[in-house]
């Protein structure tokens, strides 16, 4: 009986402990996920995601894709980037082409096009379209849950023509000799009236309006539309205050390498996203890649961010889906841009594999079936995750390009940090390639794939075309 007894305490003791320690978890948990500004550290292996709301859901609302953001989490997604999420000017409003909302006669026609986002109407407005101000504050509080940060689209550059500055601040815009209030000049944006930073007061009220969703709803910073367009001392100007309120990420349209001196801390990859397109597409050598590097390595600092994508909201509406523009590459340079130094961007569909051009000024939806495409994009994100050679930040891993021993044909390249080591092989071009590196012998683990395999020197790396291989040393 006196056995049973202490049988029966030591169960309570065990239970109790238990509870304890499930409680400690769930602490560890919460602490986990506390809120606080962005950090250069977590740049290493952030994932950002471009949230199209118009078209993101049927409904096309903060709350739907709010929803999705504990999914989003699943596919290492660190910044959010809200497209334009204010009122679109009605004046002007364009329909397609050239074609004006105004030209069209049928009001049922008219009513579908809902123009540009970048046509703003209202710095400080959310468009009801897409929800309520405390539909955005929900919205920015669960991706802060989730650890997750937030960037509003800035379009600093030009404003829609029923902008309320307009009337009350006709001297903030570009005007032509006549006196006569102008859209950007060398653009077909006439649906924006150009603003002109020659006017001091202009430049304290856009700060003004950006410092705004900084204090009153928390914003992680700004993805800045055309910022080359915009003088680079204003910018400085606007970071240097805004930074003031907290740390900040700003993200430049634009490859101005002054722009990153000071204000911003990432940029487009525009020029290596345009040689990806031309190596899927036969019109440059792999090897272009190499020299592109070269160029990145001269031209920019050590700390600054290149943000890889082989998809947009411009590319895919414009230009045309990653199938179209990259066929059976599309799966190589999916990997390719989160293996290389900088921070991969998913676009809103992308995760689903679209397939279609999303339309721009009129409404639209994208796909919600997981696939390929989204499993290959947690195995990715896994690996930045984990693997210190795929850091892409401030203070990114080396990337040194593999000679190859006979033959360009194949991209190929590794990344070092520390004892960290991968090694990327892939071949854009239409017909299968063999070649050898030097690469000792070492043991590899198949990221895509979780196979090991032992690799000696001289191996033969056979690769079909479109086919890659992502591999990490693996030390013992």
């Amino acid at each position: 009986m006196k056995n049973l007894l202490y049988l029966f305490l030591a169960c309570l003791l065990f239970t109790a402990c238990e509870k304890d320690k499930q409680k400690e978890d769930v602490n560890v948990e919460e602490e986990s996920t506390v809120y606080t500004p962005i950090q250069d550290s977590e740049l290493e292996t952030a994932i950002i995601y471009e949230a199209n709301i118009r078209q993101y859901s049927q409904e096309g609302t903060f709350n739907q894709f709010t929803k999705d953001i504990p999914e989003l989490k699943k596919l290492g997604v660190k910044v959010i980037w809200l497209m334009p999420i204010f009122p679109v000017s009605e004046k002007n409003r364009k329909a397609k082409g050239d074609l004006m909302v105004h030209d069209i006669k049928d009001p049922k026609e008219r009513e579908k096009y809902l123009g540009s986002y970048y046509a703003v109407a209202d710095y400080q407005a959310v468009n009801p379209d897409y929800g309520t101000q405390e539909d955005l504050r929900k919205l920015i509080t669960t991706a802060h849950d989730n650890g997750m940060y937030v960037i509003l689209d800035w379009v600093a550059n030009h404003t829609g023509w029923d902008n309320w500055w307009i009337n009350e601040h006709p001297e903030f815009y570009t005007k032509n000799e006549k006196g006569e209030i102008i859209h950007p000049k060398g653009t077909d944006w006439t649906d924006t009236a150009d603003l002109n930073y020659d006017n001091e007061n202009l430049r304290l009220a856009m700060i003004d309006a950006m410092s705004y969703w900084v204090k009153e709803f928390d914003v992680d910073g700004f993805r800045c539309d055309v910022a080359h367009e915009v003088p680079t001392d204003f910018w400085n100007e606007a970071s240097g205050q805004l930074h003031n309120i907290k740390p900040l990420f700003m993200l430049a349209e634009s490859e101005k390498k002054d722009l990153f001196k000071q204000a911003f801390d990432m940029g487009y990859n525009w020029e290596g996203h345009h040689i990806m397109n031309e190596m899927a597409q036969g019109k440059v050598k792999p090897n272009a890649w190499s020299d592109y590097m070269e160029r990145v390595k001269e031209n920019y600092e050590a700390d600054d961010i290149l943000m890889n994508f082989i998809t947009n909201h411009d590319e895919n509406s414009w230009n045309g889906t990653v199938k179209e523009r990259m066929g059976n590459k599309a799966n190589l340079f999916l990997a390719f841009q989160y293996a290389i130094p900088g921070m991969p961007l998913i676009y809103s569909g992308q995760e689903y594999g679209m397939d279609h051009r999303l339309k721009f000024f009129e409404k639209d939806t994208i796909p919600k079936t997981k696939g390929d495409v989204w499993k290959k994009m947690e195995i990715l994100a896994k690996a930045k995750e984990t693997i210190p050679a795929l850091h892409g930040g401030k203070d990114d891993a080396d990337y040194i390009t593999l000679q190859q021993e006979s033959g360009d044909e194949i991209i190929a390249f590794k990344r070092v940090n520390g004892e960290s080591t991968i090694y990327f092989m892939g071949n854009p071009t239409d017909v299968k390639t063999s070649t050898t590196f030097k690469m000792g012998d070492i043991k590899v683990r198949d990221i895509m794939t979780g196979a090991t395999a032992q690799l000696r020197e001289n191996q033969i790396i056979d690769l079909p075309s479109g086919a890659f291989r992502f591999l990490e040393v693996v030390n013992e």
